[in-house]
């Protein structure tokens, strides 16, 4: 394969920790960021609208380290409309790599159904542009090695770069289910959702491999288990695949009120043939801040030391003037 190939192939893939096609960034508090995870939960909180950051920090001990920075925010109406938005820079690499994206969308929550009708589907769709960029000028290629003076920069490669850029729209789908109600020992909650369902053409690629971007598939399931008037264990999982790359997470957290305004959070993942992830938080009024530090257990990561990453989320959840609180409707991981 052509070196320029293998070299962007390194930049784009290596989210997955067997290189073999996952794209997408990736997070370990993925329920931090609902909308990367699934449409179907825009407006699907427990209040009527919400504001959401994230940061991720990682492999920093094995090139200029993976940033991925996300917002997003959406509203929920009495009109069982939900809309939402949700932005994502994340930068790479020696070569100045940079993954942008912007979605819009908008959900219905109108399908509930049980004797109290405290069980809701919401579907979701968003649609918007995806950008992808790298810095042709920080790049090295084999042909610019002297083997006796090293790197030569003013050396010509015979690698031709025709594009460094490209935006393509997109468009994800996806459908979640919830049981609000707020005095059972269990409330199920889970979704399925697919993303790039457009297939926008990768231009980095040459034309002689498949050059559309693989299809993201997931599915999301827990539950909310009362065991006190004022504790809570959260059970959750997660299975995504994005071409020939997957990934399983499974862990568990648990929330504790420490007053009428407070409350703990502490709990473990556990990302197969990756990772584990211990996470704490604190919510306080509408704010809930979350951190977690991905341990890795890959060979990569015990052959190099700072393969680690790093996790913040914040989260504010806001209520309209004169309205009663709304019982807790998705999970606050």
């Amino acid at each position: 394969m052509n070196k320029i190939v293998w070299i962007l192939l390194g930049y784009f893939f290596c989210v997955s920790i067997q290189c073999e096609g996952q794209v997408d960034p990736h997070f370990s508090q993925y329920y931090a960021y609902p909308m990367w995870l699934n449409p179907g939960l825009t407006g699907v909180s427990n209040g009527d609208y919400r504001a959401t950051a994230i940061y991720r920090k990682q492999w920093g001990a094995v090139m200029v380290p993976y940033s991925t920075a996300g917002i997003s925010a959406d509203v929920a109406t009495e009109k069982n409309l939900n809309f939402g938005i949700n932005l994502l820079n994340q930068t790479a690499g020696d070569a100045g790599y940079s993954y942008q994206n912007a979605y819009l969308s908008i959900a219905y929550s109108g399908v509930k159904f049980g004797s109290d009708k405290n069980h809701q589907l919401t579907i979701g769709i968003q649609a918007g542009m995806l950008g992808r960029k790298f810095d042709r000028s920080k790049m090295q290629f084999g042909d610019q090695w002297n083997p006796i003076t090293g790197y030569d920069p003013s050396a010509i490669t015979s690698d031709d770069i025709q594009k460094t850029s490209a935006t393509t729209g997109d468009v994800g789908v996806g459908i979640s289910y919830t049981d609000v109600s707020g005095n059972k020992l269990v409330s199920p909650f889970g979704g399925v959702a697919a993303f790039h369902l457009t297939r926008p053409q990768d231009p980095f690629i040459s034309s002689s491999v498949n050059s559309h971007l693989p299809v993201r598939y997931l599915i999301h399931a827990g539950a909310r288990i009362n065991i006190s008037e004022n504790a809570m264990i959260i059970p959750n999982l997660l299975y995504m695949r994005q071409g020939s790359a997957s990934e399983k997470m499974v862990g568990f957290y648990g929330q504790m009120q420490v007053n009428d305004i407070t409350a703990m959070l502490a709990g473990i993942n556990y990302r197969f043939n990756d990772a584990i992830v211990p996470f704490a938080g604190i919510a306080n009024r509408n704010f809930l801040l979350g951190v977690s530090y991905d341990v890795n257990t890959s060979e990569l990561g015990q052959a190099i030391t700072g393969t680690n990453s790093l996790e913040i989320s914040l989260t504010f959840t806001g209520q309209r003037p004169g309205k009663a609180f709304k019982y807790l409707s998705c999970p606050r991981f």
